[in-house]
């Protein structure tokens, strides 16, 4: 008996037969696309239910976003039977063509799908799957097209939710949802046409944790596709889960006093909590009501006009203006001098004001006064000798390696580049290095005398106000930082992992006290600044800047902390269009100081002089700013 044969003759046949399953399988998968259709049709008896989205409370248990009931008046083309338009449109109050184009309207709005394999484009619409014909009716509206909903097979009502903003602050914050798109949909199966999706703010990032876990259910079906009972009674069946509630780090109280003080002004407020980098408040004005842009039908209606609104509502200063600091940018320039060795404490410059322009003070003899004082001059001189260390015998080879040293110093402080907060649409804010100054001027063509305008906070240097609101948090903590946040614990959980990790500055902590003394009398001593930013009973560490504005008036800008010993939170207030930074920015953030830490405002006419203020000139340009100021 010949055995090899046999071997042969078995082998060829399991590969025959092996090659003729997967030559159908890949026909049945890939070019025939009836089979496709049929395993949707299929999927169509798993009903996926919904949950509601997670709900979202500020630092003390206030609710700031819920869900409020809706209802969807949802069609399965394939169960409608000889629809009659005429009274199904009267049902709706609309008419005949109206209901023609809803139908138009959801197919084109599905898309096509080409098959590579056999050359066929297919329709994305399915009509044995459920679509939303009318989205978000509320509960008297349903009320009036569901009991005859009989009458017209293959539509019912399904309930559904949207958000609720029982707040009407924090819109740039808290973002808004709309609907999926089908590229959306393809790249994640969690979506279905109807859902919604976050767009922007904190709905957007945290998204996945928001939308929880949907729930199935199996049901049997007759021939006619109606369910008439659960599948193996419900055995197979799992519950859809809301998501765990996010519990941010803002007060509710102080963002929504900051909205009302900065109501006929623009500019931003941001406030953090230094010793966890959680963000209190970050106003963005003008502002908007966030329940405009709930639903479909709000957002179709409102956001073209917030869109093309002059004063810019959408625009979220706080995280994407990007505006020359000024003067508060002077207390950074003393850390790296002092780090650098370049200065000591007790380090004195006359303040020359034929270097640059500055306002009358006495003398800054050290680095104290110097913060006190504001003087321009004297910030000349600190910046030459960081930038100027003749370390190299070339001028210009010298200045190139103390940018890049002071560079990376500004880098350590979370400057010049993203901060990475819980929130979508942040920019990095402008720290040049020396590859930025050679693509202007080429290499080794320029020096500290070309760009000395950086010393004080002008010229090419650009920051967010969230960056600015965390150097004043740096400064209180003497050295570190946690990355700004809005989210404080998702669930029980806590916040992200990158949300707990300490970041260091390159500047020591022994190097603080001198700029925090001297932030101290910016507020508290004669000769300082910022007195309108003084407090009963709590000593507020801060340093003023007046940011000249070469297409109208100067910007007002402060930062802070308070109190001095043991910080509980850190600001910064930018202004525009208002002038010195004393007069506007710096009574603003007292006001936020002493509303979040004693929960109520003694002087009652700084308040009324803030809120009653008319500062704001929709024909400003709130980025372009350059040039160098006079001081503060």
């Amino acid at each position: 008996m010949n055995f090899d044969a046999r071997k042969y003759v078995i082998t060829a046949f399991i590969l025959l037969v092996g090659g003729i399953y997967t030559i159908r399988l890949f026909y049945m998968q890939v070019v025939d696309d009836t089979w496709t259709l049929r395993a949707q049709e299929i999927a169509e008896k798993r009903k996926e239910i919904t949950p509601p989205r997670g709900v979202i409370f500020d630092r003390n248990g206030k609710k700031i976003v819920s869900n409020r009931t809706y209802y969807n008046l949802m069609m399965v083309e394939d169960n409608i039977k000889k629809l009659d338009t005429v009274a199904f449109a009267k049902l709706l109050g609309w008419t005949r063509e109206e209901v023609r184009n809803r139908f138009y309207e959801i197919r084109k709005g599905e898309g096509t799908y080409y098959n590579k394999h056999s050359g066929k484009t297919t329709s994305n619409y399915q009509k044995i799957r459920a679509y939303p014909f009318i989205k978000e009716l509320t509960l008297e509206e349903i009320s009036t097209i569901a009991p005859h909903l009989e009458n017209f097979p293959g539509f019912y009502e399904e309930v559904t939710s949207m958000r609720n903003y029982p707040f009407s602050n924090g819109a740039n914050i808290l973002g808004y949802l709309s609907e999926v798109t089908r590229e959306e949909i393809d790249e994640d199966r969690f979506y279905k046409p109807g859902n919604n999706i976050g767009r922007s703010g904190i709905e957007r990032f945290y998204e996945k944790e928001l939308r929880g876990i949907k729930g199935i259910k199996y049901v049997v079906t007759s021939a006619l596709n109606n369910a008439i009972e659960p599948y193996a009674d419900g055995k197979y069946d799992t519950t859809a889960r809301q998501a765990n509630p996010l519990r941010l780090g803002m007060d509710m109280l102080i963002q929504a006093y900051g909205e009302r003080l900065m109501q006929n002004k623009k500019g931003c407020i941001v406030a953090i909590e230094p010793s966890t980098g959680e963000i209190l408040a970050m106003v963005s004005a003008p502002s908007f009501d966030p329940n405009l842009l709930v639903g479909k039908r709000n957002i179709s209606l409102n956001y073209p006009k917030l869109a093309t609104d002059k004063n810019m509502p959408l625009f979220p200063r706080p995280l994407q203006a990007e505006y020359p600091p000024g003067s508060i940018f002077k207390l950074v320039q003393s850390l790296i001098g002092l780090q650098e060795g370049v200065i000591t404490e007790n380090s004195g410059f006359p303040c020359d004001k034929s270097v640059v322009g500055c306002h009358n003070h006495a003398m800054a003899t050290n680095i104290q006064a110097a913060v006190q004082y504001s003087c321009n001059p004297y910030y000349y001189a600190v910046m030459r000798r960081v930038i100027q260390q003749n370390k190299k015998k070339n001028m210009f080879a010298d200045a190139e390696l103390g940018l890049n040293k002071w560079y990376d110093y500004m880098l350590s402080f979370g400057l010049g580049k993203s901060l990475e907060a819980d929130v979508s649409g942040q920019r990095s804010g402008v720290i040049p290095n020396a590859a930025y100054y050679d693509k202007w001027y080429g290499h080794h063509r320029w020096a500290f005398s070309t760009i000395r305008s950086i010393s004080i906070g002008q010229g090419e240097v650009k920051l967010t106000p969230l960056q600015m609101a965390n150097i004043a948090a740096i400064i209180a903590n003497k050295g570190w930082f946690y990355t700004p946040h809005f989210v404080k614990s998702i669930g029980r959980k806590g916040p992200l992992p990158q949300y707990k990790v300490k970041h260091y500055t390159k500047v020591q902590s022994k190097h603080f006290p001198p700029i925090i003394e001297g932030m101290r009398r910016v507020v508290n001593e004669a000769g300082g600044t910022a007195r309108m930013a003084r407090i009963d009973s709590m000593i507020v560490c801060g340093k003023t800047g007046t940011v000249q504005n070469p297409h109208g008036k100067d910007h007002s800008v402060f930062i802070a902390f308070a109190p001095m010993h043991n910080p509980k939170i850190a600001i910064a207030v930018f202004v525009e269009n208002s002038g010195f930074g004393g007069t506007w920015a710096a009574p603003i953030a007292s006001l936020m100081i002493e509303k979040y830490l004693k929960r109520k405002i003694k002087d009652k006419e700084k308040e009324k002089r803030i809120i009653e203020a008319k500062l704001s000139n929709i024909e400003s340009l709130p980025s372009e700013v350059e040039n160098q100021n006079q001081g503060d």
